[in-house]
C-alpha cells in the first residue's frame, strides 16, 4: 500500500503549508499528493504551483469536479500539467451533487448520472488517445455539439498538442453502488469518499472481478496524538459539514453513504441537527466508533496497529489528510 499526501481544497485563502508539506511527502516517499475543489479554489493551479517546486511525486486531483469543466477542457489541463511535470499526472474526476452543479455552476444536475459521467470518461480518453477527431453522439457530452441551438458548423478536432501518455490514469470519485461497479469497468481507480478497512461488506458487491492495477484510493484524516476523544473531533467536524450540510434533505449522498455503512439512524439525524442550524450538536452526533473507522488517529502504537488492517485489505494507494508533518513521518515510517 502507497502513501499520498491530500491537500483538499483552500478555505478562506491559500495554505502556506502546502508545498514545504508536499516537499516533505516527496522527501518521506510518498507516491503522490492531491488537490480538490468545491466552490473556492480549482484544483489544478495548485497543483500545477507545487508540480514546479518538487521533482518526482505524482500529481492528482482528488476531485476535480466534472460540472466546472466540459470534458475537452479538462482533458487540455491534464495533458498540459503532465507534459510540465514529466509525466507525474493523474486525474481524479467527481459528479459531485445537484446542489453544487446546479447552485454554483448553473448547470443542471444530470438525470442519469452514469452516462453523464461514462460520456465524459469517453471524451476525455479520446483527448488523450489522439487516435482520431473527438467525436461522439452522446446524450450530455456530443462532440461536436449536434443541440437545436447551435449553427451545425461544429467540425471534430483533434488536440494539436501530442498528449505525453495516451494512458494517463483517470480516477473517479463514486458513492452509489452502480457508480462504483461502473468506476471498476471505465476507469484506472476509484477515489472512495469514506473507507472502512472493518467494514468491507459495505463495498464488496460493487468491487467483483477487479482488473489488474485498479487503483483503490481512499481519503483519511490522520494525526499522531495522546488523546483519541480530542483527535477525533476534526474527523466529526468534516464528517458533520458533508453529512449535514453537502446535499439536500431529501437527496445528501454523503448521508446515504454513511446509512450503507451501517449508520443509517445517525446519519439522519446528524443531517437533521445540521439543516435546523445546530450545528455543534450535529458535530457531536457523529459516532465516535464511525469517525474512527475511516481515519488513522491516536497514539504511535494504536495507529501502527490500525494501520495493518489497511494494508491488509483491497486499499492500494492510502491518501493521507493531514499538516502535521510529524504525523507524514510517522506513517511513512510504520508503512515502510
Amino acid at each position: 500500500m502507497r502513501l499520498g499526501l491530500a491537500l483538499g481544497y483552500w478555505g478562506r485563502g491559500p495554505s502556506a503549508d502546502h508545498v514545504p508539506l508536499a516537499q516533505e511527502a516527496e522527501r518521506l516517499g510518498y507516491h503522490s499528493v492531491w488537490t480538490a475543489e468545491s466552490w473556492g479554489s480549482d484544483a489544478f493551479t495548485p497543483l500545477t504551483w507545487i508540480a514546479a517546486q518538487t521533482s518526482r511525486i505524482k500529481l492528482g486531483t482528488a476531485v476535480a469536479q466534472m460540472a466546472a469543466r466540459s470534458p475537452t477542457t479538462t482533458a487540455m489541463h491534464a495533458l498540459t500539467l503532465d507534459h510540465l511535470s514529466g509525466g507525474r499526472m493523474m486525474l481524479g474526476l467527481g459528479l459531485s451533487g445537484p446542489q453544487v452543479v446546479e447552485g454554483w455552476y448553473g448547470r443542471p444536475f444530470p438525470k442519469s448520472p452514469l452516462t453523464a459521467t461514462r460520456e465524459y470518461v469517453d471524451v476525455v480518453r479520446q483527448v488523450l488517445r489522439r487516435e482520431a477527431p473527438v467525436e461522439l453522439d452522446g446524450r450530455f457530452h456530443s462532440h461536436p455539439y449536434r443541440g437545436p441551438d447551435g449553427t451545425g458548423l461544429g467540425k471534430p478536432l483533434k488536440s494539436i498538442t501530442h498528449p505525453l501518455r495516451a494512458e494517463l490514469p483517470v480516477l473517479l470519485g463514486a458513492e452509489g453502488p452502480k457508480n462504483i461497479a461502473q468506476t471498476t469497468r471505465i476507469a484506472d481507480g476509484w477515489l472512495p469518499l469514506y473507507w472502512s478497512p472493518t467494514r468491507p461488506q459495505a463495498y464488496e458487491a460493487s468491487l467483483t472481478d477487479l482488473r489488474d492495477g485498479f487503483l483503490i484510493a481512499p481519503m483519511a484524516r490522520a494525526h499522531v496524538c495522546d488523546d483519541l476523544a480530542e483527535g477525533l473531533l476534526p474527523v466529526k467536524a468534516m464528517l458533520g459539514f458533508y453529512i449535514g450540510g453537502m446535499g439536500h434533505a431529501a437527496r445528501n449522498f454523503h448521508a446515504d453513504l454513511m446509512a450503507r455503512m451501517g449508520f443509517e439512524e445517525e446519519a439522519r439525524r446528524v443531517q437533521e441537527l445540521f439543516l435546523a442550524g445546530r450545528r455543534e450538536e450535529a458535530v457531536l452526533a457523529v459516532p465516535d466508533a464511525f469517525a474512527d473507522d475511516i481515519s488513522l488517529v491516536g497514539p504511535r502504537e494504536r495507529i501502527a496497529e490500525r494501520l495493518e488492517l489497511w494494508r491488509k485489505g483491497s486499499v492500494t494507494d492510502l491518501l493521507v489528510l493531514s499538516s502535521d508533518p510529524r504525523t507524514l513521518r510517522v506513517l511513512a515510517e510504520l508503512n515502510s
